[in-house]
């Protein structure tokens, strides 16, 4: 019984119209985090609504050459 309460669980927040999910994150440059995201990033979408969120650097990250 715990298993299909996990299964339902998982298929509410991957249907969810607000989730991204975590590869959409990813390619856009941002970090998954659970619960809030650190200092110095901001809030740009969820992973996974309300739960999991995606997380980018409020600066861009230069690279020196």
């Amino acid at each position: 019984m715990g298993i299909l309460v996990l299964v339902f669980i998982f298929i509410s927040l991957t249907q969810h119209g607000e989730a991204h999910g975590p590869d959409s994150c990813s390619h856009g440059g941002g970090l998954c985090r659970v619960g809030s995201c650190v200092s110095g990033e901001y809030l740009a979408q969820y992973c996974f609504e309300p739960v999991i969120l995606c997380c980018k650097n409020l600066s861009p990250t230069t690279t020196e050459s």
